[in-house]
């Protein structure tokens, strides 16, 4: 397998930043020094969001036409590693769709490894090369819980959306909390390679978003390391991440082109995307897989097209 030296996003395209009605800002902070592979279930008798967001803040972004009196979407956004949350969305500007389309946003930053580059404990291959205990999973149920105590959340209508290793986040967490999140979308990052790692105890929909010339996490699977030469893990390929999502559904049909192509890349030219789903897959539920075709680790996304054909697949996919 090919092997891939990590900074994940050292070259990631930066656009000027959307303003956002913040009522947090996100933070790092240190990791600890044991390996744990699988964030443990949360402890009820002591697990407390509030703390564990007032320890590691995030910024939530509410849209101009939200009301209080609705049950409103909420899709949650994580970085890629070596960059912040605040970076990754200057990138994607999801928190201009989060205006045009009336959902709820929030995103934070993972924290700091010893080679000082934010990362999200998500899976074995990606991106806690130094055995950090930190548990970003609960981190992530403790965001979705201080949401839903300060906004009118629609539980049935909750999203991730990650970027690499934030994408390896959206599938753990998925795996993980299948009941907690309708539809996940990730950009160049994966599943566990060992599918017995992934136990989701319900459906999820998933898309994954993959450029076929991905120079960092390859479309076809491969092994990481940092930059300071630290091991990670096999990663699988974006075939093989969605494969895992069509069985854990019981999907019965094969992947297969639909004959739909969109324009995610503004570097390339036309409609240079593949869209390809699984059939029999069960109702309300998909699993589809975007490839990007001649696309890099950092596509140059198309504005608004990329975060709204996103944005198209997860609201048409809540939770029953």
């Amino acid at each position: 397998m090919p092997r891939t030296a990590l900074l994940l996003l050292a070259s990631l395209p930066i656009a000027c930043s959307t303003s956002s009605s913040s009522t947090t800002s996100p933070a790092d902070a240190s990791a600890g020094d044991a390996t744990a592979d699988a964030a443990p279930a949360v402890d009820a008798s002591s697990y407390d969001a509030s703390a564990i967001v007032a320890a590691r803040p995030y910024t939530a972004h509410v849209p101009p036409s939200y009301d209080p009196a609705k049950p409103t979407p909420l899709v949650l956004m994580f970085h890629g590693a070596s960059v912040t949350g605040d970076v990754e969305e200057s990138y994607l500007r999801f928190a201009a769709a989060s205006d045009a389309h009336g959902f709820l946003y929030a995103y934070g930053t993972g924290t700091v490894d010893k080679d000082g580059n934010p990362f999200w404990n998500a899976t074995d291959a990606c991106c806690n090369f130094y055995g950090s205990t930190v548990d970003d999973v609960t981190y992530v149920d403790a965001m979705i819980d201080d949401m839903v105590a300060k906004y009118n959340v629609d539980k049935k209508r909750v999203y991730l959306v990650g970027h690499s290793n934030g994408g390896f986040l959206a599938h753990r967490y998925a795996c993980d909390r299948a009941p907690r999140v309708a539809a996940i979308a990730a950009l160049a990052g994966d599943n566990w390679a060992d599918a017995s790692k992934c136990n989701p105890t319900t459906h999820v929909s998933v898309v994954q978003i993959h450029g076929d010339m991905d120079e960092t996490i390859h479309y076809d699977g491969g092994t990481t390391m940092s930059v300071s030469g630290a091991t990670g893990g096999a990663y699988p390929s974006a075939h093989a991440s969605v494969a895992t999502w069509a069985a854990k559904n019981a999907c019965t049909g094969a992947l297969a082109a639909t004959g739909m192509t969109l324009d995610l890349d503004a570097n390339l030219t036309g409609n240079e995307t593949k869209v390809e789903t699984y059939g029999g897959c069960p109702s309300g539920y998909d699993v589809a897989l975007w490839t990007i075709q001649g696309g890099m680790h950092a596509p140059a996304i198309t504005r608004p097209g990329f975060v709204d054909a996103v944005w198209i697949f997860l609201a048409a996919h809540p939770r029953p």
